[in-house]
């Protein structure tokens, strides 16, 4: 298999080549016209039907790596490291996106597929979709040559002596969640190739209109979904698995997934603008570029060793090629904007500070200054280095610090768009519209004051009062807007109102569904700010001992240890019992794998929707030999996760198009003929 994987990657790489080489003659015989002695059109067609085969030889590979993987074939290199025989088969298909070289080949293979979507759609707009799949193959052959020169997933063993077993896959993988969100964050990072690469295909070719626009949207939505997704996994894995009692550290490779985020949700809110008022065209192209730019440095960083993470890979000589990649890509985008920079021109002015354009457009700017303040932050250590000599890494505390004003700003400003109107807003319409969320506002603020929380003075604790009542006053927003619609759809149809807000969802899903996102985030940032109220205890425990973090008394009945071919565990037996009553037993866990030695943590978690129980068994204290275990109070986490499902549901349901046309009318139930009438 390893001689068939590298011979069709290899194929894969021509493959691609020609789909670039036979995209750029045939787009420019067509841009200069005239008699030529190849058939442009058949040129482009054979482009793209070799960036259709280029999707089948990657698969083959892909396929070719698993599928050595799963017969534990060790004279490869990459699964002598990266498996063993005791691994359970789902995670043998992790092993896939575990190391270095495998997870090139999966974005290979992502990215081949995507381009292979985009090349079967190409009736909707050949010529624009000539462009894209061009750029397209220009970006996948940059991918091949690593896997094919660089890191190569198909390398045998040195010295040619086989082991007879693998290292097996590193613990922080063996987790099921980690099944799944490797490949979702990678869906995310390819997946924002192809708004990229319609925008500057649109760029290139001066294309009129707004039609390269709702393509992108709808392909930037998709991807903003996957990624969405890997994050939230991400943080679940996080705050499971490493057993530190919490979810998002601000590490380098969490940061690397962040920002193309904002960018692509700053993209998705401002593209509204270009579509219905004809601005921001400038500002939409350069999102898309940076979103795109920035999936790619995000790359970078887990891969080329520039910054140390428990997510990044080991370093090597790669960060060289993709610095040099993207310095390409940069010079290619800047260059097309100055070219065609006239072809860009807005199409209206904003007229007013209080209307929906200016809270786009401030929404925009708080997400781009989160943006930054993560950028910079991740890249100091090296900006450091490179200029005094010497690394110095940034706090955690210098995010806290940043990002709480900015997030509870950009809160603010999620529950302000909705209410403003198009071009400018009148004083009677705002105060109509405010009112009931202003409401909201100070009966929550006052109520968490008077309940006892240290509003002032605390700085923690004065910004999770102030996102409580935001989030009341953002969701009494969005809540309104709902029954406003409803209820004129009831009155008109004599429906009831969960009948009437159905039809607002077909009638416009991306509006109503775009409204259910932003309640998933008010839901998200409630849980958020439980972390000002985090308590945590620390204790050595023999059998017997007990110790009490809020409510709940625990107490250590005792260890069990167990053992399976994969790993020996121990567990820590823990009643936990509150107001003298034993409610749950909990099992914390402390794994060593077999075949690395390495040690892992599985943590036990009661979730309430007021509060986590998080129990962690750090294992043994090797001086005096008792059990140590520590628990964490965590306030509100459930919600969190419960406001990432609201989120993607939301975004699904802006994805569907819209059922029933917003100008036909709902027809109202007949009302029964009275005896003896005539219909």
């Amino acid at each position: 298999m390893a001689a068939f994987g590298s011979f069709i990657l290899l194929v894969a790489l021509a493959l691609a080549v020609w789909n670039l080489f036979a995209g750029t003659v045939a787009l420019r015989l067509l841009s200069v016209g005239g008699p030529a002695r190849v058939s442009p059109e058949r040129l482009a067609e054979t482009g793209r039907r070799a960036g259709i085969a280029t999707f089948v030889a990657i698969t083959a590979a892909a396929f070719a790596l698993v599928w050595s993987v799963f017969q534990n074939d060790f004279s490869i290199e990459y699964i002598v490291e990266h498996s063993n025989r005791a691994l359970p088969g789902a995670y043998k298909f992790a092993a896939l996106w575990s190391g270095q070289e495998g997870s090139l080949l999966l974005w290979n293979w992502l990215l081949a597929g995507f381009g292979f979507v985009l090349r079967l759609t190409h009736k909707k707009d050949v010529r624009l979709y000539a462009y894209a799949g061009t750029i397209l193959a220009a970006v996948q052959i940059f991918f091949l040559l690593l896997v094919n020169f660089v890191a190569q997933p198909f390398s045998l063993v040195r010295g040619g002596v086989i082991p007879d077993d693998g290292n097996g896959l590193n613990p922080l993988l063996q987790y099921p969640e980690m099944v799944i969100h490797p490949p979702m964050l990678y869906l995310g990072y390819v997946g924002f190739t192809i708004p990229f690469a319609f925008a500057l295909g649109a760029l290139m070719m001066r294309y009129p209109g707004e039609k390269w626009i709702k393509i992108t949207r709808r392909w930037t939505m998709f991807t903003w979904l996957f990624l969405t997704v890997g994050i939230l996994l991400g943080m679940h894995w996080a705050y499971a698995v490493l057993g530190w009692g919490g979810y998002w550290g601000w590490d380098p490779v969490e940061n690397a997934s962040l920002m193309p985020w904002l960018t692509g949700t700053a993209f998705l809110h401002s593209v509204m603008m270009q579509e219905k008022r004809g601005m921001m065209k400038q500002w939409n192209v350069w999102l898309i570029f940076s979103t795109f730019l920035l999936s790619i440095l995000g790359t970078l960083l887990t891969r080329g060793g520039l910054v140390s993470s428990v997510h990044a890979f080991a370093q090597s000589s790669i960060g060289t090629w993709f610095i040099v990649f993207l310095l390409i890509t940069l010079a290619v985008c800047v260059f097309t904007y100055i070219l065609q920079r006239d072809h860009l021109k807005s199409e209206h002015q904003l007229e007013s500070l209080v209307s929906r354009e200016s809270s786009f457009l401030f929404n925009n700017l708080v997400l781009l200054a989160a943006c930054f303040t993560i950028l910079w932050g991740t890249l100091y250590p090296v900006l450091s280095e490179y200029v005094e000599g010497t690394k110095k890494t940034v706090s955690g505390a210098y995010y806290t610090h940043v990002m709480v004003p900015i997030g509870v700003f950009l809160l603010l400003l999620t529950g302000v768009g909705p209410l403003l109107a198009w071009r400018s807003s009148s004083l009677k319409g705002m105060k109509k519209n405010f009112l009931w969320p202003t409401i909201a506002f100070w009966i929550t603020f006052l109520g968490v004051w008077v309940g006892g929380i240290k509003v002032w003075g605390d700085e923690g604790t004065f910004y999770a009062a102030l996102t409580w009542a935001l989030s009341a006053a953002v969701g009494t927003a969005i809540l309104s807007e709902y029954l406003r619609g409803a209820m004129v759809i009831s009155k008109q149809t004599g429906r009831n109102l969960l009948s009437a807000v159905v039809t607002l969802f077909r009638r416009n899903t991306r509006r109503y569904g775009g409204y259910l996102v932003h309640l998933g985030i008010v839901l998200i940032f409630i849980g958020f700010a439980g972390y000002a109220f985090n308590r945590s205890v620390e204790k050595e425990m023999t059998p017997g001992d007990t110790m009490t973090i809020g409510p709940y008394t625990l107490k250590n009945l005792g260890n069990t240890q167990e053992s399976n071919l994969n790993y020996d565990t121990e567990y820590a037996q823990i009643d936990v019992s509150a107001g003298g009553k034993s409610i749950l037993q909990m099992a914390p866990e402390r794994r060593v794998y077999h075949a690395s030695g390495q040690p892992q943590t599985m943590v036990a978690n009661h979730s309430t929707p007021e509060w986590d129980l998080y129990v962690v068994y750090e294992g043994v204290n090797p001086t005096t030999g008792m059990p140590i275990i520590k628990a964490f109070l965590n306030p509100l986490v459930v919600w969190i996760w419960i406001g990432f499902v609201v989120v993607v549901i939301g975004s699904l349901l802006a994805l569907l198009p819209s059922l029933t046309p917003q100008t036909k009318a709902v027809a109202a139930p007949a009302k029964p003929l009275a005896a003896g009438g005539v219909a």
